[in-house]
């Protein structure tokens, strides 16, 4: 932009305008991520390895099926992104903190809770309670790490019983957090029709009403409030998912401190070379 270079999609330097056959033009200057664009929104792979190939990104089932509809919609919340996951890991806050809202005002405000695992994750739920308020949450890594959760509606809002979400949380920095949130519901034909027009003209802002009490809890947390914490029962979620996410940073710090040695090493031979 600064000089009106024009790069590809792939890094590869296009063309250098301002310099008549710049030995820049065709060379690899910039790094370039593999991109997928669906549902909305762009998944990017970082990576470690620049030379590994990007793992597969599947899809839960009500982004994958045509024949779930959905909306996404994304907010920016002054906290670390470890916060907004610990949220969603926490299915008994919607019988307290959500209580008075359009869809978490049933239910029992007292649960035993249990885990069971699942082909890439958990399930963390309420025992003998399914259906009646933020009941479960599920996660799972599928080439991006992913919360899942169902909602009940009420019967007068519209076709197709409860509706779900699909949240993914993606670090700004230490500090923010951007959480993405697909809302979904199983329906077709009219009935899919007559879902979408009360969402865009009704539901949506009883569904923002809900994230923002969730935002004011998170960034109004004491500093450090994960230092001082005292986790029960409820918390096993947490805890299994924190262990979890633990061991993947551990793992991927490894991986990093094996490449820069590796690469110390190349260096060295070229310069002995």
């Amino acid at each position: 932009w600064y000089h009106g270079v024009e790069v590809r999609h792939d890094g590869v330097v296009e063309d250098v305008p301002a310099v008549h056959e710049c030995p820049m033009k065709g060379t690899s200057c910039v790094k370039s991520y593999p991109v997928i664009e669906q549902h909305g929104a762009i998944f990017m792979w970082f990576g470690i390895d620049a030379k590994e190939p990007a793992k597969p990104l599947e899809f839960p089932e009500q982004l994958a099926s045509e024949a779930w509809s959905s909306f996404l919609c994304q907010a920016d919340w002054k906290v670390n992104h470890q916060y907004a996951i610990d949220n969603v890991m926490d299915p008994m806050h919607g019988s307290y903190l959500h209580c008075t809202s359009h869809s978490m005002a049933e239910g029992d405000r007292t649960a035993e809770m249990k885990h069971r695992s699942t082909e890439h994750g958990f399930v963390f739920e309420k025992e003998g309670q399914v259906g009646v308020n933020f009941d479960w949450v599920e996660y799972a890594n599928t080439g991006a790490s992913w919360l899942r959760l169902s909602i009940p509606y009420r019967k007068d809002f519209g076709p197709g019983g409860e509706f779900w979400i699909v949240g993914y949380a993606t670090p700004i920095d230490a500090n923010n957090t951007r959480v993405f949130f697909w809302r979904c519901r199983k329906v077709s034909g009219w009935q899919r029709n007559v879902w979408r027009f009360l969402y865009r003209n009704h539901l949506e802002k009883l569904h923002w009403d809900v994230l923002e009490q969730d935002r004011i809890i998170l960034e109004n947390l004491a500093p450090h409030a994960r230092q001082q914490e005292f986790l029960y029962q409820h918390d096993v979620g947490l805890s299994r998912l924190r262990r979890l996410m633990k061991k993947e940073a551990e793992k991927q710090l490894k991986k990093i401190a094996n490449l820069k040695s590796a690469n110390r090493i190349e260096l060295q031979e070229e310069a002995h070379g």
